[in-house]
């Protein structure tokens, strides 16, 4: 990215901010967004596929043990922390 400086007369700023605000990103995200949606720029739209089928759970259930899965790995952290 490349920084630009532009000037805003002061309730044009002050709305955007509110609009930025109102939208969860900065003032400079805003202007960004602005910029990409009057020039036609393509969003970055992520592939699910880029992330499905990477590998092998080994039969795992992720959403039923979860639970079991976070503790074994806490006190897995907690073992080796102890040793130190």
């Amino acid at each position: 990215m490349s920084r630009t400086q532009i000037t805003l007369e002061p309730e044009i700023q002050r709305r955007a901010r509110q609009r930025a605000g109102d939208l969860g990103v900065s003032l400079a995200e805003y202007v960004r967004l602005l910029l990409a949606r009057d020039l036609g720029s393509a969003q970055k739209v992520a592939d699910p596929s880029a992330v499905c089928d990477l590998g092998s759970s080994g039969g795992s259930d992720v959403a039923k043990e979860k639970d079991a899965m976070i503790a074994e790995a806490l006190a897995s952290a907690h073992k080796k922390v102890r040793r130190r």
